[in-house]
């Protein structure tokens, strides 16, 4: 299924005389909020539980994501060196000229308004100055990041492969991913939709796939968080001080009104905000269902009508369909218990985070927990629309067995054709009219033959 990609080692046992063929790739998902690397290989003789390829080495580079250096190129590239040194120890130093090597940025640089060139070029010098492959770093759409987390998650799962009959779609997952600056929705409708916003299409394994796939930027949590607080601000009476009900009681926050202005995602040009860079202090009050009034006002619902084929600001999507793999992981009140999870997320605020400066578990993210959860709550239910039934197809999770669910791995076996269009011999279904056909002419034949018998008898 791989022969002919790059970075291939010859492995095998002299005692049983077989060989196996090791290779490499190497793939920087470059976010709004950081950056990891991904190291991955694979056996082209071999499978493992969770496929072909499994994951040898992730490692989250140190310091913010790379949109961050608009003002300083040069750092982003230097940041990935810790990161790339790893790698190198975990790739054999004769195959490390031929493993191919990406970087993909996503939401954090679609929504950098200058030097994202600049940033790109100093990566691409870092790249090139270690013993890589390296394939060029680029910013990927987001429809490109849902249509390849798609891949990833289906990929890992096997579900390209246990395909058969005439039902390719049925052990098909969804993909959810909600990033820090975007989120991204992933799947295959039922029956034949019209009018979509966004499609893609690919021949996978002798089957196509038509999936449906949009990505909503500036509505990622980190963002959303970003233009909760913005909005807040502009409708409290107060300059200075100002009530935030989804941060626990006693919890301040002070920022800077000039953090506004640098994503669009806050609307630096909106009238109602004051040029000034003077600070504001929020003040959690923990009010869980006021939180969730503050947080489905970020959602535009009225676009939509009454529509159902709707998410919010006037997106199409067709009902939902299937089960889905939501890249992410709930807050610790919420995993515990899956049905009613609005119920339990909504204790959060009372429950989880009313003292986190006595709380151990991750004391900078445990404020946030509030807000995280009902954003959660509202797009899941409100705008993607799933309900008390379709909520059981919803599978939380950051890894499929060993490996992350991210777009990367997606990214990797597209560009290096690691999913072959047409299907193994062994895996190719036929259609019910096939079957029949073919089941018609063995009893034909059967019979004719018999009736031979008996005349060659009667002779």
């Amino acid at each position: 299924m791989v022969q002919g990609l790059p970075g291939g080692e010859m492995r095998g046992s002299p005692s049983s005389g077989l060989l196996s063929f090791r290779k490499y790739g190497m793939v920087f998902d470059a976010g709004s909020s950081h950056t990891s690397l991904f190291v991955y290989e694979w056996d082209s003789d071999k499978e493992n539980d969770t496929g072909v390829v499994s994951q040898t080495l992730s490692c989250d580079v140190q310091g913010p994501g790379i949109s961050s250096y608009a003002n300083n190129p040069p750092k982003a590239g230097d940041s990935l060196r810790e990161c790339l040194d790893k790698a190198l120890k975990v790739v054999p130093a004769e195959k490390q000229r031929d493993v191919p090597a990406y970087l993909g940025a996503t939401a954090g640089m679609r929504l950098l308004r200058y030097s994202t060139d600049q940033i790109l070029a100093e990566i691409a010098k870092t790249m090139q100055e270690y013993p890589v492959a390296f394939h060029g770093a680029r910013i990927i759409t987001g429809e490109e990041e849902g249509a390849y987390g798609w891949i990833t998650i289906n990929y890992l799962l096997e579900s390209f492969t246990k395909v058969g009959g005439w039902s390719q779609t049925s052990n098909i997952f969804g993909a959810l991913d909600l990033g820090g600056a975007s989120t991204q929705i992933s799947f295959i409708p039922k029956g034949s939709v019209i009018n979509w916003n966004e499609t893609s299409r690919f021949l996978l394994y002798g089957y196509n796939y038509n999936i449906y796939t949009h990505s909503y930027l500036c509505y990622g949590q980190n963002e959303m968080l970003k233009r909760l607080a913005k909005e807040l601000i502009l409708e409290s009476s107060s300059s200075t001080r100002v009530e935030h009900p989804c941060y626990p009681k006693d919890y301040n926050e002070t920022i800077s009104l000039s953090s506004f202005h640098t994503s669009p995602c806050t609307n630096a040009s909106d009238p109602r905000l004051s040029p000034s860079d003077r600070n504001v202090t929020l003040e959690g009050r923990g009010n869980a269902s006021g939180c969730l009034v503050a947080i489905r006002k970020l959602f535009n619902f009225s676009a939509c009508g009454q529509s159902q084929d709707c998410t919010f600001d006037g997106v199409y999507q067709p009902p939902i369909s299937g089960q889905f793999f939501v890249r992410q992981t709930l807050p610790p009140t919420c995993q515990a218990a899956r049905v009613p999870w609005a119920l339990q997320c909504h204790a959060v605020p009372r429950a989880t985070v009313t003292s986190p400066q006595q709380n151990r578990e991750n004391p900078e993210r445990l404020p946030k927990y509030c807000a995280n959860a009902n954003y959660i709550l509202t797009l899941l239910l409100d705008a993607y629309k799933f309900n008390e039934s379709s909520w059981n197809n919803i599978f939380f999770q950051i890894k499929a067995g060993s490996a992350d669910v991210g777009w990367t791995l997606g990214y990797m076996l597209n560009l290096t054709n690691m999913i072959p269009a047409e299907a193994p011999a062994r895996l190719k279904g036929h259609a019910p009219s096939l079957w029949a056909a073919a089941v018609a002419f063995v009893a034909l034949t059967l019979a004719l033959g018999l009736i031979a018998l008996l005349l060659l008898l009667r002779v």
